[in-house]
């Protein structure tokens, strides 16, 4: 079983992750929202901190080994300073990682230097498509063989950084299977349409892309001929998105804990109120608890064990919990909750998108 003890590299890990949270991310947050547009200072200052590549072993020019629970610590400590920024840093491992771990010795070897170097490099993976009864099991693009070749065709939406990224990492239905295919940027048939205007993750680009008879090789397919694990690249993004729910949601609580405990009405400050300090009590209650699935999820993927329950039960209750306590920080703070001059607010814009998305992170 898991320790619920980080070692000392991974408490090096998280206070160095908190301190980027502190500096870069929450000073910029609320103008990035306003502006709908990610600080360079948060990729570039992010790179430096070196989370993909410790993941990447030194053979692939990296210098360190990939551990989920160490990803989810960091990842929630980043998410805890700003959910954009902490989407926009991680989107080159959309790309890395399934190639990490799925790809062919090739790929690897032709791939992964490419983002283990001092600069900032932007990744991709288009997995969502636009249709109510979106099932990421049962993908509606599709990838037909044909002369050693591959026809992808489909529409995908909330694709990060579509229009900046070198590569994209698209998901298609193939033989029965899902499977990822490595598209590069201007390849016939790759079509980035408008960026999306969403509720939330306003300062994170997402596009709508079609895949229109886009033709591609057979070696860049995922995994080559062997295909991918493609269950445990959703388990990996699960886990991810269920470890920033909880920074988002740890966000949510420490401000409205602070503001009860300082705002004074009737003669009292109203942390002593029943109501208030029952709402906190709940908040922090369901933090710890999704913390635990979290943890549990990641520590099965860094075992190589099965981990769909783990990672789908997280995601889950996570996501919702997110959700009810950026609601409920917004009610703490009452008229206060609703404006911009607060970020409760932009919490729970946030932490709605959790039930939504699928895909656009990956630990």
């Amino acid at each position: 079983m898991y320790s619920f003890e980080p070692t000392d590299e991974q408490k090096i890990i998280v206070d160095a992750a908190r301190k980027l949270a502190v500096k870069e991310f929450r000073t910029r947050m609320s103008d990035a929202d306003e502006k709908s547009e990610p600080a360079s200072e948060w990729m570039q200052a992010g790179w430096e901190l070196g989370l993909l590549q410790a993941s990447i072993p030194e053979s692939y020019g990296g210098y360190g080994e990939h551990s989920a629970l160490t990803s989810a610590l960091a990842t929630e400590e980043l998410a805890w300073g700003d959910l954009s920024a902490t989407l926009a840093l991680t989107a080159p491992n959309l790309i890395a990682l399934p190639i990490l771990h799925c790809g062919t010795e090739e790929q690897k070897k032709e791939m992964l230097p490419h983002f283990c170097g001092d600069s900032y490099v932007y990744g991709s993976a288009a997995l969502m498509e636009p249709r109510l009864d979106f099932d990421p099991n049962a993908l509606q693009t599709t990838a037909t063989k044909k002369d050693g070749k591959y026809i992808l065709s489909g529409a995908k939406c909330n694709v990060p950084f579509a229009a900046e990224s070198e590569w994209i990492l698209a998901y298609a239905s193939c033989e029965g299977k899902c499977q990822g295919f490595l598209l590069p940027k201007g390849i016939p048939g790759l079509i980035v349409k408008e960026r999306e205007k969403n509720m939330g993750m306003r300062a994170f680009p997402m596009y709508a892309v079609e895949l229109q008879e886009c033709i591609v090789d057979a070696r860049q397919r995922l995994g080559g001929d062997a295909g991918c694990d493609y269950q445990l690249l959703l388990n990996s993004s699960r886990t991810a998105l269920s470890a920033m729910a909880v920074g988002v949601a740890r966000a949510a609580y420490e401000f409205a804990l602070d503001y009860a405990k300082n705002r004074k009405a009737f003669g009292e400050m109203i942390a002593q109120r029943q109501s208030i300090a029952f709402m906190l009590s709940d908040m922090i209650t369901d933090i710890e608890a999704a913390r635990m699935m979290v943890w549990e999820a990641a520590w099965r993927l860094d075992e190589k064990k099965d981990a769909t329950h783990e990672a789908y039960l997280a995601l889950n209750f996570a996501g919702d919990m997110s959700v009810m306590a950026a609601d409920r920080a917004v009610q703490i703070l009452g008229g206060y909750g609703y404006i911009r001059d607060f970020p409760v607010e932009l919490y729970l814009r946030n932490a709605r998108g959790f039930g939504v998305m699928e895909g656009i992170a990956i630990a």
